[in-house]
């Protein structure tokens, strides 16, 4: 059985969806469907890249690439041979916070989780890091073992630059301090046990654990407002057995964390 196709987010409906040669609006029409808009709208007009687009409508740096491609072909196809261009139909999901007045790149629609503002040092401020436990594209599940980390910049909400970063050992207060250096402000990672939490919030760090399948992903959806903290996602019994400086990632499958270590 085929693998139902996800969503695409969309920041709203685009005001002006029919277009014409001029004195030929009865052309042949081609239909070019919202998602394939927006993509086009993210990557040519706005100036994301295809990854930065994918994590924006919440699906994979592949599908972005395809749903580009059919929209510049259709594009190319209006202009060169005279057919009408439709925007219509296409699968896709509005932004639960989009507003009329959205600028289209702004994750969200400038309508990020009321939480993420007490996340920020400045109330202000418009200029953070993002930070996912990493391996092989996607969420590594265990923060204490974390070899690597992909780092987000975020300017205006809009995702400005990524980097993959190796740590510099592992454990609770050793990461803490490391992404603390990088200037991170929030971490989204699977599991993680309490002594890590303290010490993250120590480095004055925000945490969302719980988040599973492509860091990309779980970045754009915790900026479209869509990835909440889990405060019950914790490895206790490591703190129990093991003392304070043990790290919760090499609980493997017990069960008592639920999988999330």
């Amino acid at each position: 059985m085929p693998r139902p196709t996800k969503c695409r987010r969309v920041c709203g409906l685009p005001d002006h969806t029919a277009f014409a040669p001029v004195g030929r609006e009865d052309a042949p029409e081609l239909a070019m469907t919202v998602d394939e808009y927006e993509a086009i709208r993210l990557i040519d007009l706005e100036g994301l890249t295809q990854e930065e687009c994918a994590a924006q409508m919440g699906v994979a740096r592949a599908t972005v690439a395809g749903i580009w491609t059919r929209a510049r072909r259709k594009t190319a196809e209006a202009l060169v041979n005279g057919r009408k261009l439709v925007v219509t139909g296409g699968n896709y999901s509005l932004c639960r916070r989009s507003e009329p007045s959205c600028c289209g790149v702004h994750a969200a629609c400038r309508g990020r989780i009321d939480q993420m503002a007490d996340f920020l040092t400045n109330q202000g401020e418009k200029h953070m890091k993002i930070a996912a436990t990493y391996e092989n594209g996607q969420i590594f599940q265990h923060f204490g073992h974390t070899e690597q980390f992909k780092i987000y910049t975020v300017e205006n909400d809009r995702i400005t630059g990524m980097q993959i970063v190796d740590t510099n050992g592992s454990g609770h207060s050793a990461l803490a301090d490391f992404l603390k250096q990088q200037g991170v402000g929030i971490l989204i990672c699977g599991g993680i046990g309490g002594g890590a939490r303290a010490a993250l919030m120590d480095a004055g760090i925000a945490v969302f654990a719980g988040a599973r399948g492509e860091a990309d992903l779980q970045v754009g959806a915790l900026l479209a407002g869509m990835l909440a903290p889990n405060p019950d996602v914790t490895c206790d019994h490591h703190e129990h057995h093991h003392g304070e400086g043990h790290s919760c990632g090499s609980c493997g499958g017990h069960g008592s964390c639920g999988g999330h270590c």
